[in-house]
């Protein structure tokens, strides 16, 4: 089974970032991602706009609430979460969220007037994973792109 999510989108609030008795840091924010298409039958083009809500954990989550604000662009990889709970008048409720994995900056606003040609990509770390030593290559006059396998789409 695979579960797997890739959205780009804008943050549609500031990031809120808590942190469990543990000292885990748990950071939250909304993510609009527009969709747009050509309607065959009315010639036109249209567009629907989804409200996500994601969550980033650990020391993503630190630099997530560091760096991102309303507005910004971001790419998010993670996994789709079902939340349940019930409600102050006994409700049960659900709700679908995103765990990011992996979080790219993308171009966009900033309030703080930093650059806004960077980007970054922070990758939330898994505890139980071994890490992965990449081995030194002679550097070219040529612009390389350093391509893991875990990152190829098919």
């Amino acid at each position: 089974m695979l579960n797997k999510i890739l959205l780009i989108g804008n943050l549609t609030r500031d990031v809120e970032i808590r942190y469990t008795q543990g000292g885990t840091a748990i950071a939250k924010f909304g993510l609009a991602v527009n969709r747009r298409w050509k309607d065959r039958n009315a010639g036109e083009d249209r567009e629907e706009t989804m409200f996500i809500d994601v969550n980033v954990f650990g020391r993503s989550a630190e630099i997530a609430h560091q760096y991102l604000s309303k507005g910004r662009q971001v790419l998010v990889e993670g996994r789709l979460v079902l939340e349940q709970w019930t409600d102050q008048n006994g409700q049960k409720r659900s709700r679908h969220s995103v765990s990011a994995d992996n979080l790219q900056f993308l171009g966009g606003a900033r309030s703080d007037g930093g650059d806004q040609s960077q980007s970054g990509d922070y990758q939330t770390p898994k505890e139980s994973a071994p890490q992965r030593q990449t081995e030194a290559r002679p550097q070219s006059s040529a612009t390389s792109v350093n391509i893991e396998d875990e990152e190829i789409p098919f």
